[in-house]
């Protein structure tokens, strides 16, 4: 059973920039494919971003790109997302999640909250 723990989550004006990190229990997860998924208030999780097993395969949604990356350091059992040019509507609750070749691993969520 993987576990997963999200952390870096905070409250951040528009414009500015956070990192979020998921922190993996089990070196198993890293064979596992990565995301991180978002849900605002009132809304559906959506997906934000995911990295295959090995980083090199990685997608975005079309919300995102451009200003958001995502990376994996596989040594250190941990995913990040580097989230750049924040604006209001990325406020939401992110979880990261693993698996292969569905995702069927979920973290607890950090908050992120970016102020206008």
């Amino acid at each position: 059973q993987v576990q997963l723990v999200e952390s870096g989550g905070g409250l951040v004006q528009a414009g500015g920039s956070l990192t979020l990190s998921c922190a993996a229990s089990e070196r198993t997860a890293r064979t596992y494919r990565m995301g991180w998924f978002r849900q605002a208030p009132g809304k559906e999780r959506e997906f934000v971003a995911g990295v295959s097993w090995g980083g090199a395969n990685r997608n975005y949604a079309d919300s995102v790109k451009g200003r958001f990356t995502i990376s994996r350091d596989n040594a250190k059992n941990t995913m990040y997302l580097q989230m750049n040019s924040l604006k209001p509507e990325d406020t939401a609750v992110y979880f990261c999640a693993a698996g292969q070749p569905s995702y069927d691993y979920w973290g607890q969520g950090t908050q992120v909250t970016v102020s206008s």
